[in-house]
């Protein structure tokens, strides 16, 4: 299941890459992005409040994830070194679309959280 949601996840991100290009603010592509997985069918929610939990208290710390889709893949549309609303949320599995690439399948990462 979740193979075939990333992978038409990748397409939608290739065709707003495609129709937008490099350069732009990451919230261009998010709404495009947004458009796009929402016309395939999917369940999407945007900037998604990312609690820390601190001792058993919940802080909004300001942590915002992207993209949420069918409320399990987690999509984050800038560069960082790894997901941190995929631990925080203990979220599966999570993609980093890098749209500052020439081309946008040279800067697709998949992760997975190996929730323990």
């Amino acid at each position: 299941m979740y193979n075939k949601i990333t992978e038409n996840i990748i397409g939608a991100a290739i065709e707003v890459h495609k129709a937008l290009g490099p350069g732009l603010l990451e919230s261009a592509y998010q709404e495009c992005l947004l458009y796009e997985l929402k016309a395939l069918g999917y369940s999407v929610r945007k900037e998604v409040v990312q609690p820390v939990i601190c001792k058993h208290k919940k802080l909004d710390h300001g942590y915002r994830i992207d993209l949420l889709v069918e409320n399990s893949i987690v999509l984050e549309l800038k560069t960082v070194e790894n997901l941190t609303y995929m631990k925080l949320g203990n979220y599966l599995l999570g993609l980093l679309l890098n749209f500052k690439t020439k081309l946008l399948k040279n800067g697709i990462k998949r992760f997975i959280n190996t929730i323990e």
